[in-house]
């Protein structure tokens, strides 16, 4: 669609009103019913609603929908699915079904409480098809509201549910149609999409690894996860309040050694930290950022493949939009505040204390400060002398120096020109930058 094109939200509501074929369902829990008060205020709402319903209280929410589950998860959503379709084809389907194109909107929504103390997401879900009596498909997506205030927050909602429903109608005729129609009106300051669930023979043809990695190469959400068992999740779900190990880099070739910086920093994490935390998990982390101003960045397709190399050694991984270091700890800081640890090489090491950070007004220290006062540590392992000198000539570095053992270059042993080093000793001394010995053979 052209910007020409373009129509607004009103517009979009009201057009699905006065479509004669669309007729449906709307469950919402938390955040208001924005999705279905769009409808109702638009005009013509007897035209798209056939029942709207916000059960808030928690025992009718169990009793509609069964207990057990907590009340913003995906298992709560798919139960609401589940039901309202149920409900739906039950009360209308002999008297409409041979003319009708069935939808069930659901969401369940944690949206800012009064005292602004909640994590702020949710779940929405739609259960559609494309023509009268045909098969059904469903969409379902994780959102973060960014919005400081509530009401804005459910306004985004209101938003991003209207969207949603005229996308599926009008938007499908690939993954970035579809994606960039979902934020229409909106903007990463408002709402976020993490996590995409598509089913249906709608998207028979989408590959969902694509998906789920465009999610970050288009601007729809600041990282995306990829666990290991390959089940699309929001960072949220995998990274609630557990200490985090994470091993970033290019990945061009896949080696056990990655594997090893894990395992190797996993082990070294203090107990302290393990026993005020809910487990620990290891992953590496991709940007899909172009590492120099005059290259590409990583595509989607190029993300799913270094992911699935990647899962080959046994671990998950994350993918941020940024490649600073700093700006990845502060997204992860979101979900959790155990100890973080970055698993890196010495090159990621020197590339983190040489870049310019200017984008901050304070520059490197401001990066440096930025980077490690959120309970955050380099764990640094060595590299070969030649590989180093290597690696410092391509990126022309010339100010290092070290004094090597056996060929390598440990961490504790590498000196940066002065003033910095002044900087860079006292990191290692205060354990901000923790000095590894080699991974095992």
């Amino acid at each position: 669609m052209s910007i020409a094109d373009k129509i607004d939200t009103h517009q979009k509501a009201l057009s699905l009103n006065l479509d004669p074929t669309i007729f449906g369902s709307f469950a919402e829990i938390g955040a208001g019913q924005e999705v279905a008060r769009w409808f109702l205020r638009v005009g013509a709402a007897s035209g798209t609603v056939a029942k709207t319903i916000s059960a808030y209280d928690k025992e009718v929410s169990d009793d509609l929908y069964g207990a057990g589950t907590r009340y913003v998860s995906v298992e709560r959503l798919r139960a609401m699915l589940e039901q309202e379709w149920k409900e739906l084809l039950g009360q209308l389907e002999a008297s409409r079904g041979a003319r009708t194109t069935f939808i069930s909107f659901v969401d369940t929504v944690s949206a800012r409480n009064f005292a602004g103390t909640n994590e702020c997401h949710g779940w929405l879900g739609l259960r559609f098809q494309q023509a009268p009596g045909g098969p059904v498909n469903d969409v379902i997506l994780h959102v973060n509201l960014r919005d400081d205030e509530n009401v804005l927050q459910q306004e985004a909602i209101g938003t991003l549910g209207v969207n949603l429903i005229y996308g599926v109608y009008h938007n499908l005729s690939g993954v970035e149609e579809f994606l960039k129609s979902l934020v229409e009106e909106l903007s990463l300051s408002r709402i976020e999409i993490d996590c995409v669930e598509l089913h249906g023979p709608a998207f028979a043809e989408w590959d969902m690894r694509l998906v789920h990695a465009s999610l970050v190469t288009g601007g729809f959400a600041e990282a995306v996860i990829f666990p290991v068992d390959g089940k699309p999740a929001p960072p949220t779900e995998v990274l609630y309040k557990k200490a985090i190990v994470m091993a970033p880099g290019r990945f061009d070739t896949t080696e056990k050694f990655h594997e090893e910086m894990i395992e190797d920093s996993l082990a070294q994490l203090p107990k302290e930290e393990l026993e005020q935390s809910k487990g620990s998990i290891g992953l590496f982390s991709l940007t899909c950022a172009p590492q120099a101003k005059d290259q590409p960045g990583l595509s989607a397709r190029e993300i799913v493949e270094h992911v699935e190399a990647l899962r080959k050694l046994g671990s998950g991984a994350l993918v941020f939009r940024e490649r600073e270091l700093y700006k990845m700890s502060t997204v992860v800081n979101r979900f959790t505040k155990g100890r973080i640890h970055f698993a890196v090489g010495l090159s990621i090491l020197v590339r983190a204390l040489q870049d310019g950070y200017q984008d901050l007004a304070g520059s490197l220290l401001e990066g440096v400060a930025r980077l490690f006062r959120l309970n955050v540590r380099l764990s640094v392992f060595p590299m070969s002398a030649a590989d180093l000198q290597e690696w410092l000539n391509s990126v022309s570095i010339s100010d290092w120096t070290w004094e090597e053992r056996n060929g390598e270059v440990h961490a504790s042993k590498l000196h940066p020109a002065k003033p910095l080093d002044y900087l860079y000793q006292y990191l290692i001394a205060s354990e901000f930058i923790i000095p590894m010995p080699a991974t095992k053979d």
